[in-house]
């Protein structure tokens, strides 16, 4: 394993050495290819048996190492495959997105973005602004409370009531604004009322004077694998044609990133009703 170099005159004092060490071990149990115990992982790395043990001991708690039956070796857990997997479908989508987050950036002349779900945040994968000068501050990087935007109700579309219970067991539902749902049951509502319209438009739902229109992108596997939105101030919006022109070009967008991901329209599952009375359907559903 070789250190990369780093020449920053402050690198010794922002180096966390316990952070260092914990990701050189799963390093070194995904080199050997097979699974390490303590004493072999310390001779690798130069550490004492002790401080291996520590280091194991952490990363076997928040599931990144596991012990194997039966010996005293470690091998990776299943969140290191997690994290793999998450930035390589990430990297896919972003590529795979960016072609049509422009075509709709410049049918639309609204910016566009395209978000994933990390646990119970929205985070933003790509922006690609409009040309009108009315410019996004959700860049890349950004993230939001998944229970409080569209882009997040139709992420959690998937999820049953009782995982988006537990989701936010100890998250409090703070609102952003008067439409946020504040507790679990009108959260889960919406999120049910998101799946089966299979859109989200919506008027001031993030703040005040603000629109947006958000859909799905499904997988290979028929799930939903991330969002996609047009969103800015009213006044990047022809509000009269939201319905009947914004509304089908994020449909098609988000279609052809689907099909481009490998989903087939017959693979999607139908949408399950929504969890408890959501009352009657506003013609604008809430977002930004």
């Amino acid at each position: 394993m070789a250190d990369t170099e780093d020449t920053n005159p402050n690198h010794g004092a922002y180096l966390v050495p316990g952070l260092e060490r914990g990701l050189r071990v799963l390093e070194a149990i995904a080199e050997a290819g097979r699974p390490l115990g303590l004493t072999e992982i310390g001779a690798r790395l130069g550490l004492t048996r002790s401080s291996v043990f520590r280091l194991a001991y952490t990363l076997r708690h928040m599931g990144f190492l596991e012990e194997v039956e039966g010996s005293k070796g470690f091998r990776l857990g299943p969140r290191v495959l997690n994290l793999g997997f998450a930035y390589l479908t990430a990297q896919d989508i972003i590529e795979t997105a960016r072609p049509e987050l422009e075509l709709l950036r410049d049918r639309s002349g609204v910016t566009t973005h395209l978000a994933i779900r990390d646990g119970a945040e929205v985070l933003y994968l790509s922006c690609i602004q409009t040309r009108t000068g009315f410019l996004s501050n959700m860049n890349v990087g950004s993230r939001m409370p998944a229970y409080a935007t569209p882009m997040g109700w139709l992420l959690m579309a998937d999820l049953s009531p009782r995982e988006v219970a537990q989701l936010f067991a100890h998250i409090p539902l703070t609102p952003l604004t008067a439409q946020t749902p504040t507790d679990i049951g009108a959260l889960t509502a919406r999120i049910g009322e998101a799946a089966a319209t299979g859109h989200v438009l919506s008027r001031g739902a993030m703040e005040p004077g603000g629109s947006s229109i958000a859909a799905p992108v499904f997988g290979r596997d028929g799930k939903v694998a991330a969002a996609i939105d047009i969103s800015g101030p009213d006044s990047a919006f022809d509000l009269a044609e939201m319905e009947g022109r914004y509304v089908p070009e994020v449909l098609a967008a988000a279609s052809r990133i689907s099909a481009r991901l490998g989903h087939q329209e017959a693979l999607r599952p139908a949408p399950l009703p929504a969890p408890g009375p959501a009352g009657p359907r506003s013609p604008q559903s809430p977002h930004r």
